[in-house]
């Protein structure tokens, strides 16, 4: 019995955030932090507001790394916004709406891994959504199912399974030392 309540109380502790933000207004909203991207290739369809990164694409946001084989941009649409270069007025880029991940794709925040096949990074909610073979980890404890949701200001994640199968936590127990 008492193996069975120290197995669930080391899995709320993998699930909780590792931290309690001072401010609740962070919770939720985008980070300021400027994005760094690096890659073998960007492409730029201004006209569908897309920059296409890809071969050994990296984006970092602070202590986050998100790396896929490729990266997709998308900017919202703001016909307002106009940009006077010499005599041409163009348009000029939107806001980043979201950002997709395609193959080998991995999260990592802190101590904390998310893996999978997709993910899309979703700006407003500041949260990234894996799919494919995704998996939540944190040193040797795994958690794999359909869909791994990541909430990166609150710094804890989500594992979901579809109903035909569920999702699944391997969890070690932690060595304790001897002084």
């Amino acid at each position: 019995m008492d193996k069975k309540i120290y197995i669930f109380v080391l899995f709320i502790i993998l699930l909780s955030p590792y931290r309690v933000w001072a401010d609740n207004n962070l919770i939720g909203r985008p980070s300021d932090e400027p994005l760094e991207i690096t890659s073998n290739r960007m492409e730029a369809f201004n006209e569908k507001k897309l920059v296409v990164f890809s071969g050994n694409a990296v984006v970092t946001q602070g202590s986050n790394v998100l790396k896929a084989d490729q990266l997709l941009l998308y900017y919202k649409k703001d016909p307002d916004k106009k940009e006077k270069i010499g005599s041409i007025e163009t348009e000029r880029t939107g806001d980043l709406e979201k950002i997709e991940a395609k193959g080998n794709v991995s999260l990592t925040q802190g101590k904390r891994v998310a893996t999978g096949d997709e993910a899309t990074y979703f700006r407003e909610s500041n949260k990234v959504v894996m799919t494919g073979n995704a998996v939540l980890s944190e040193g040797k404890n795994s958690i794999k199912g359909d869909r791994v949701i990541v909430f990166l200001n609150e710094n804890r994640g989500i594992v979901e399974s579809n109903t035909q199968k569920q999702v699944k936590a391997i969890i070690y127990p932690q060595d304790k030392k001897k002084p």
